[in-house]
Parts: structure tokens; C-alpha cells; sequence
């Protein structure tokens, strides 16, 4: 199949979408596909665009089999609601005519966030003639209006309606959890148009490493520690700073050691966080390279998911699958009724506490740090879970064949079977 993605991250931006859906492109092309991305000019988390691709328009380039075609996009740093609405806006009409050029795809994927990508891609397969699916990762404008981000009454209106076009154009979607499900079929999206395939991860390259000899632990003065590690997204729905408020709480146990990763900005303003607190046993680190991603993970005694009260229950965080992968023992400050929760539950990989409740948090960690045997349970229940559940072969199987029976469903649209969350 000649495969589109439309997709506004992509490789080389290291967390987010932005893996998977690289991942998802190799991984295709690898089974035989011709697969081309359409994406913008990587700028994520920094959000800012890159060194070595700033000042372009347009840019094509080759990685692994994959034709990446990258276009310019409004950025800043700081982005107020102007800016936001700029970012989506030049993104729409700066990809479309790189999309349009080049080979007729088969089939168009589609991933929001971003919402408004939806109009450039049903716009696509109408001039070419073929199916689209759109692939939920969040539901917006649900998620942005539950967490203050949108507020603007015309701007909520907008963005239902181009919510309500995105679901009547496409020709299946796909979402990562049941929740999502639940919320489309109260939006009354037909049911034979929902596809649940979960995100995935690569348990080849994510697997359990030995602790000893681990060249993290060593260069950040780390043996002999136990070890408590977050990665990832410092931004609104984290919080973040329930983390460091639970460290400085464990001052007196010195094992103890904090670690988070993340943007510069975030760390920036979580080293205000620190010192206001007294957390001098949490460290601070950028990003590491992902080849070096496993020995990362392999170097934590125990993992964290966190989030804030007010974040929507569907939210999936992908770090879930990564961090079962690792084969390490979760800590979930998340809220108890969300998919996040659920998923840790199910995993029997880890433990749920409130989330914004350092006291809990920090029992919770406690806790594990004077049980080392329940820590090793943890975490082979986890890669178990992984290996089962969220394999990437799984997810590259549901997917070849959505696209290979929404073609047959295309071409013969009576006869053709229906896909259903079920089947899938």
C-alpha cells in the first residue's frame, strides 16, 4: 500500500506523538509499504523549531525508508492564544500543497492533536479518492476546555464544529483506550466507524536492564540509590511540582533520589520549586538522546505517571507503555476514575495514589523503598503486561489490516465487512 501520515510530530522530536507515529512509518515501510509523512518542522517540547531547520519553508528528507516532508509552521516559545491559533492555522496551509504532491496514497492517517489537520487530510482523500482514518491520541476541544486552556465561548464553538466535521469525514477512527470510545458514542459517532487500538511500544528496544554497571546511574552519581524517575512532558496537566513537594518530604531517608527529565523551561521552573521546598534530593536533567532511553529506564527503582486533578479521564499518557516495557515498578498520581488509572490497575504493575497529594505520593514511594521483593513483583508484572497488551507487532498488525479492509470497504462498500472496536 502507498501509505500517507499526516502528522504534526514527527522524528526527531523525542516524546509525544512524535515517537510513535515514527515508529508506525519504519514500521510499515519495513512490511513493504511506501509510506510518506507529511509533518512540521520539529519544534517540540521546546517549541521552538529546531537548529538545523530553521529559515526553511519546505523540506524533504529520508530516514529508514520513510519520505519526510517537513513545511514551516507560526511558533513561539510562549505562546499565547494568538500564537496558538497561528501555529494550527500555518500548519494547515503550509503542509497542504507538500501533501498534495508526489504519489496518489491508498490510504490517509491522519492524528489529532492537532484538531484542525482534519481539514488538509479530508481534503486529500477527496482529490485523490481515498479513505481516511483519524487516529485519536487526545479528544479536543474536550481536553483543552476541562484544563482552562480554551475559554474563548466563539472559540469552543469552533472547535466543536471542526470536532463534530472530523468525525463525519473520516472514514474510521482510531483511539487509543476505551474512554475514548465512551466519548465518541455519547457524541453519537456510528459504532462501526470506532477502531480501539491501543499505542504501543517497541519491547525490543524497551526491555529490563540490569541496574548494575548502568551507565546512567554512574554518570549522575546514582549507585547504591533507590532511584524514583519521571520523564517526560512538563506542562500544564503534570504537575509536577507535587513531585517535588513528596521529595522534600523523603529528605531524611538519603537512598532516596528524585530524578526528573524534561524541557529546559519546565526544569527551570521546577529548580524555583526545589529550592522553595528544600528538595535538594531531586536532579534535574535535560533530555537524553532516545538510543540511550532503556539504560534511562533501566536506572529507576520506580517510575512515575503523574497528573493533575482537573486532567480528563480519558487521558492516555504514553509513557504508560514505555515504563511497563522497562520491566519497572509504577507510582500513578493520577486521578482514580481515568484510563491512566485503569491501565496501571489492569497491568498489575504498580500502584494508584491521589493526584496533587504529596503526602500520598510520598507514602506510596516509601512504601515500595522498604519492600524491595514487592518493587521486583511490580515490575515483572509490568513487562508481562507490556509484552501481552502493547506490543508494537500488535499495533502494526491492527493497523495494516484497518487499512487493508477500509480499501476493500472503499471499493466494494456493500459487501465489505464493518471493523469494529471489538474486532480490532
Amino acid at each position: 500500500m502507498r501509505i500517507l501520515i499526516y502528522s504534526y510530530n514527527y522524528y526527531p522530536e523525542p516524546i509525544g506523538i512524535a515517537p510513535l507515529m515514527t515508529e508506525l512509518a519504519e514500521g510499515l515501510v519495513k512490511r513493504g509499504h511506501q509510506v510518506r509523512v507529511i509533518t512540521a518542522m520539529p519544534n517540540y517540547p521546546e517549541r521552538q523549531i529546531y537548529e538545523n531547520y530553521r529559515g526553511k519553508l519546505f523540506q524533504t528528507e529520508y530516514k529508514n525508508g520513510v519520505e519526510i516532508r517537513r513545511s514551516y509552521v507560526w511558533i513561539r516559545p510562549q505562546p499565547n492564544l494568538f500564537d496558538r491559533l497561528m501555529l494550527e492555522t500555518s500548519f494547515i496551509f503550509t503542509s497542504f500543497m507538500p501533501a498534495l504532491a508526489g504519489w496518489r496514497p491508498d490510504v490517509i492517517l491522519s492524528t489529532s492533536p492537532s484538531l484542525p489537520v482534519c481539514l488538509p487530510a479530508s481534503l486529500l482523500g477527496w482529490l485523490h479518492g481515498c479513505p481516511v482514518v483519524l487516529n485519536l491520541q487526545d479528544i479536543l476541544p474536550d481536553a483543552a476546555i476541562h484544563v482552562g486552556l480554551l475559554k474563548n465561548k466563539l472559540l469552543i464553538s469552533l472547535f466543536t464544529a471542526l470536532e463534530k466535521f472530523a468525525y463525519h469525514s473520516a472514514n474510521k477512527i482510531s483511539v487509543i483506550a476505551d474512554g475514548f470510545v465512551d466519548n465518541l458514542l455519547g457524541k453519537k459517532v456510528p459504532a462501526n466507524k470506532i477502531v480501539q487500538i491501543p499505542n504501543w511500544v517497541d519491547v525490543n528496544f524497551i526491555r529490563p536492564m540490569s541496574k548494575e554497571n548502568n551507565a546512567f546511574r554512574q554518570v549522575n552519581n546514582l549507585e547504591n540509590k533507590f532511584v524514583v524517575l519521571y520523564s517526560g512532558n512538563i506542562a500544564l496537566t503534570q504537575g509536577l511540582e507535587t513531585v517535588v513537594k513528596a521529595a522534600s518530604q523523603l529528605r531524611h531517608l538519603p537512598d532516596i533520589v528524585f530524578v526528573i527529565v524534561g524541557e529546559a523551561k519546565g526544569l527551570e521552573r521546577l529548580q524555583e520549586e526545589c529550592q522553595k521546598c528544600g528538595a535538594d534530593n531531586v536532579l534535574l536533567l535535560p533530555f537524553q538522546p532516545r538510543e540511550k532511553l532503556p539504560e534511562m529506564l533501566a536506572a529507576a527503582d520506580v517510575g512515575l505517571v503523574v497528573q493533575k486533578k482537573n486532567v480528563i479521564s480519558f487521558n492516555m499518557p504514553s509513557k504508560i507503555q514505555v515504563l511497563l516495557a522497562s520491566g519497572r515498578a509504577i507510582i500513578a498520581s493520577v486521578p482514580d476514575s481515568g484510563t491512566a488509572a485503569r491501565a496501571i490497575r489492569q497491568s498489575g504493575g504498580g500502584v494508584v495514589v491521589p493526584p496533587e497529594e504529596p503526602n500520598a505520593l510520598a507514602q506510596a514511594i516509601s512504601h515500595l523503598y522498604e519492600h524491595p521483593e514487592k518493587v521486583k513483583t511490580l515490575g515483572y508484572n509490568s513487562r508481562q503486561f507490556a509484552s501481552e497488551q502493547y506490543a508494537f507487532e500488535q499495533a502494526l498488525n491492527h493497523y495494516e489490516s484497518l487499512f487493508e479492509q477500509i480499501m476493500l470497504e472503499r471499493s466494494s462498500p456493500i459487501d465489505s465487512p464493518v471493523v469494529s472496536k471489538q474486532e480490532v
